[in-house]
């Protein structure tokens, strides 16, 4: 079989689903689990951040492990494709699992988040890491390589738009409580509105549709300090009683301008119909997907060597770092965005819309990033993308609440850019494992991905203990409106100038990269050539 021949769109298109499916399972975690564990689950930030880190320590031993078993992995479908197989059911499940809120004691949902989430880590690596690696083995052609990876991360941003763009407006749908409202005029551009509903909800959220009037609860008996005015608010609701706000801002407020959503029902039924698309995405990988370049007819299984060999392998090292750094940035962009629109824009759907526009610029980054990287080189444009995605965003902490044009276009100018990342880094990963085999005569091509799953997981663990830590130093509380209030620095810091500081760091240690074009030139043909010899022996 040509190791080198041409890849079909319709197998560019398949493989592109497989990340997809990943992006609707770690984006939709690592967009919406943090405000769902403290906004509706009713966990602490410190709490949130601490687990998100935590269940991160085995990550290292289990990427290593998961490498090692894709590797020697033997089934007539190849050694990467069968995992991809096997684990698209359990990870959809154990996806609507982590949001799924059962009625437990507050040490017994800190258990079950804990037990869920590790859980979703290690179904996640063994599925991604083997995806990860199918890239490497479809195709021997460095520049081939990077346009599958091109198609790969428009497959991935697809994915996350769906579950950015579409999640909030389920929980819309899948959240409506039915409720009973009476408003009653007070003057112009101030009502009051009753509420009622005939069961319990743990958690509810009540707003205007525009979300620009403003509610305070009508309680005389309230400190004001406790009532502060704000567009929208968040409480439990029993059966059968009434709930009543002073409401203003807005004229003719009507029963179908106010919106109540059940926030628990809402994400949970929300995240079971993504699920389903995760593993119907999966399948479809699974199907269209070829294995074409194997490792040496000689290589023996040789664990020690192939850490051994791994060590010593100074692309993969750097890239390693480089990997976390990133993840760090864009976890701590994706995990707060919906808390910034939240509480600081007051209209969590606007979220919605600011997310679909960040994934349409990281489809176009995406695909520039190939033809980019050839006039480029792909470790200058890693470096070049860092930089300004990192400064352009800094620029956000100068945006006030009804700075929305501002907001959206800082935002989806610096994701145009930062979308570059993960396209080289997956493409990069599999020129070190050319490296590898170059250098050493050996190719352990799972074992070198397991650098992305690590990098993935691990960075986003930092990034929600970095987010868990600012807002716990806020006193943010997501089900308290005043705490809520005084954290709002706190989350502008983590929306702007805190994560542009790591691109800063992350391209100066980007500089190491040792592999320039010329380099992959060499060692493409050298590899090819030693192919060329086993298949005509």
């Amino acid at each position: 079989m040509n190791i080198n021949q041409k890849i079909s769109l319709k197998e560019k298109i398949g493989y592109a689903l497989g990340d997809g499916a990943a992006n609707i399972a770690w984006r939709g975690v690592a967009t919406f689990l943090f405000i769902f564990y403290t906004d509706v689950f009713g966990l602490s930030p410190v709490t949130v951040g601490v687990l998100f880190l935590v269940a991160r320590f085995s990550d290292g031993i289990s990427d290593i492990l998961m490498g090692v078993i894709g590797d020697r992995t033997k089934s007539k479908y190849g050694k990467f494709r069968p995992w991809i197989l096997w684990t698209a059911i359990p990870l959809a499940v154990i996806l609507s699992l982590l949001f799924t809120s059962p009625d437990l004691s507050a040490s017994g949902k800190i258990a079950y988040a804990y037990i869920t989430y590790i859980f979703f880590t290690l179904l996640y690596t063994a599925n991604n890491i083997p995806y990860g690696a199918l890239m490497a083995v479809m195709t021997g052609d460095d520049k081939v390589r990077t346009t599958l990876g091109s198609y790969r991360m428009v497959g991935a941003f697809a994915g996350g738009m769906l579950v950015q763009g579409a999640l909030l407006f389920l929980v819309a749908h899948f959240g409506n409580v039915n409720p009973d409202i009476e408003i009653h005029k007070l003057a112009d551009e101030k009502f009051k509105v009753e509420v009622s509903t005939s069961r319990d909800v743990e958690s509810v959220n009540i707003k205007t549709e525009d979300g620009i009037a403003t509610f305070v609860w009508e309680d005389a008996n309230m400190d004001s300090t406790e009532n502060i005015p704000t567009h929208g608010k968040s409480f439990a609701m029993q059966a059968d009683k009434k709930y009543a706000f002073i409401v203003s801002g807005e004229e003719n407020i009507t029963k179908s301008t106010i919106s109540i959503i059940d926030q628990k029902k809402g994400y949970s039924n929300s995240m079971y119909v993504m699920s389903a698309f995760l593993a119907l995405f999966m399948f479809i990988t699974f199907y269209t997907t070829r294995e074409r370049v194997q490792p040496p007819k000689a290589q023996k299984n040789n664990l020690k060597q192939d850490l051994k060999d791994l060590i010593s392998n100074k692309p993969w090292v750097v890239l390693l770092v480089i990997g976390l750094l990133f993840n760090v940035y864009n976890s701590i962009k994706q995990g707060i965005v919906v808390i910034y629109f939240t509480h600081y824009l007051n209209d969590q759907l606007l979220a919605a819309s600011y997310l679909v526009g960040l994934m349409l610029a990281s489809v176009a980054g995406a695909m520039l990033t190939s033809p980019l990287g050839r006039k480029l080189g792909k470790r200058n444009l890693f470096i070049y993308a860092l930089l300004f995605s990192g400064g352009v965003n800094a620029l956000l902490m100068f945006c006030g609440p009804e700075d929305i044009s501002a907001i959206f276009t800082i935002g989806i100018v610096s994701e145009f850019a930062s979308a570059m990342f993960p396209t080289l880094f997956f493409v990069m990963l599999g020129d070190a494992a050319d490296f590898s085999e170059f250098k050493n005569g050996r190719r352990a091509t799972g074992l070198i991905y397991s650098a992305g799953s690590f990098a993935t997981k691990f960075g986003g663990g930092i990034a929600g203990a970095i987010i868990g830590l600012v807002l716990g130093a806020f006193h943010y509380n997501g089900q308290d409106t005043t705490s809520i209030k005084g954290a709002i620095p706190g989350i502008i810091m983590l929306m702007s100038w805190v994560p542009a500081i790591i691109t800063v760091v992350t391209a100066a240690l980007m500089t190491l990269y040792p592999l320039n074009q010329k380099k992959l030139d060499e060692i493409t043909v050298e590899l090819n050539s030693r192919r060329l010899k086993e298949q005509n022996n």
